[in-house]
């Protein structure tokens, strides 16, 4: 417990500390970097990344993977768009959003959990079929989503921003942040995620349904994506087919920034956020010195792998320390 500890405060550190020296740097060499605009970029940027790394913390902190995320939050703005299109009601379209990525969290839980899948190779085909079926719905037509001008535009109200320019989507994301929490913190959900991540077989003998609790794990996880994609849908409004695939990227690096674990047991949602932010911070930041978007992706690659050997190194040396 003593190491467990350690390790969650140093996590606890590492990351704030990171968001504010990388903001501090691009203060200093970003162009009009600490201006509103540029804090409403950041933000319009964390909001749907945001929402996709709640969900996949719970998923890695049982050990598992999910590269789904990005294509499942696609195609189900996607098919919710072409349904706008035919004359379903707007808010009826996001609900449908939310149902849609949801099962598809509750397919990939039962092809890791039931029929024992590899999480990365159940996931990367859940991947591929997602990203191919949001094209074959929408006969490969780009959907579009009414814009704040539109008689349908209310919702951008609550999910991005108000006709006054206040940011609503942070309270969206914020109020979310806080259901992840306690779900993770406070419920017998919470509990059972770590301890599948942490020893699953020990909780198996115990006599506790891992299938059960773990399918539940990627059930949450795809509805999380479909909040993120209804994050998504408000912000930018119009929804390419194809598209979706390497955003998961993103959300992991926010996930293991914040300083949950690979190897599984270890993570929280705060870190999370902070790490979400940070992602948002690099990419924000590196616009603002004139870097094209293949220099976010290098940076966001190599931040993820300095992440992943700090954990590496934490896990060493606890392992070394009992």
């Amino acid at each position: 417990m003593g190491n467990t500890a350690k390790k969650l405060n140093i996590q606890k550190l590492l990351a704030p500390a990171a968001l504010v020296i990388l903001y501090i740097f691009f203060c200093f060499f970003g162009k009009n970097f600490f201006s509103a605009g540029t804090l409403v970029s950041i933000l319009d940027s964390t909001y749907y990344v945001g929402m996709m790394a709640f969900g996949i913390t719970f998923v890695i902190i049982t050990g598992g993977i999910d590269l789904s995320i990005g294509t499942n939050m696609m195609m189900s703005a996607l098919i919710a768009g072409y349904l706008y299109t035919k004359g379903v009601n707007i808010w009826l379209c996001l609900v449908v959003i939310v149902i849609i990525a949801t099962f598809v969290g509750f397919i990939n839980g039962t092809l890791v959990s039931r029929l024992k899948l590899p999480p990365f190779i159940a996931t990367l085909g859940m991947m591929m079929m997602t990203q191919g079926f949001g094209s074959i719905i929408t006969k490969v037509q780009t959907q579009r989503f009414p814009s704040g001008f539109d008689a349908d535009g209310g919702y951008k109200a609550v999910f991005y921003k108000t006709p006054g320019g206040f940011p609503s989507g942070i309270v969206y994301m914020l109020v979310f942040f806080l259901i992840a929490m306690l779900l993770l913190n406070k419920t017998r959900f919470g509990r059972y995620t770590y301890a599948i991540g942490s020893n699953e077989e020990s909780v198996r003998l115990s006599g506790v349904n891992v299938i059960k609790w773990k399918t539940l794990v990627y059930t949450v996880c795809g509805f999380f994506c479909g909040l993120s994609a209804i994050v998504y849908a408000a912000t930018y409004t119009t929804i390419i087919p194809g598209t979706g695939n390497g955003l998961e990227m993103n959300a992991i690096a926010a996930v293991i920034i914040g300083g949950t674990s690979m190897s599984g047991g270890i993570g929280t949602m705060s870190g999370t956020l902070i790490g979400a932010l940070l992602m948002s911070v690099l990419k924000t930041g590196l616009m603002s010195m004139g870097l094209q978007g293949h220099f976010q992706t290098f940076f966001t690659g190599l931040v993820v792998i300095l992440a992943v050997l700090l954990d590496i190194y934490r896990n060493k040396k606890a392992s070394a320390a009992k």
